[in-house]
């Protein structure tokens, strides 16, 4: 059985940094688009960034745009999110995403991790 295990989170301070990483289990993630989504408590999950397979396209959410980077390592099995210039409304609970193609993970991912939580204080 697939598994996408998020790590990485934790309390930093605004302007700081943080690396998200995304670990898979059970299958390789080579072949698959890989995403990044959010949410907080009352909202709905909103998406980040995405990469596609080969990490030849990335797509970012305006939010992300300029302060995050999407990469990836097929031979790891591993996705990562490098955050910078964190702003504390980058609080919330930040999920691993897969889908077949990135059209499919940005909006409608078939495998989710369990999300790792990331807070930031001003």
């Amino acid at each position: 059985q697939v598994q996408l295990v998020e790590f990485g989170g934790g309390l930093v301070q605004a302007g700081g940094s943080l690396r998200l990483s995304c670990a898979a289990f059970g299958r390789t993630l080579s072949s698959y688009a890989m995403g990044w989504f959010r949410q907080t408590p009352g909202k709905e999950r909103e998406f980040v960034a995405a990469i596609s397979w080969n990490s030849g396209t990335s797509n970012y959410a305006d939010s992300a745009l300029g302060r995050f980077t999407i990469s990836r390592d097929n031979a790891k099995n591993m996705v990562y999110l490098q955050m910078t210039r964190l702003k504390p409304e980058d609080t919330a609970v930040y999920y691993c995403a897969r889908g077949k193609t990135m059209s499919e993970v940005t909006t409608q991912p078939n495998l989710w991790g369990r999300g790792t939580q990331v807070t930031v204080s001003s």
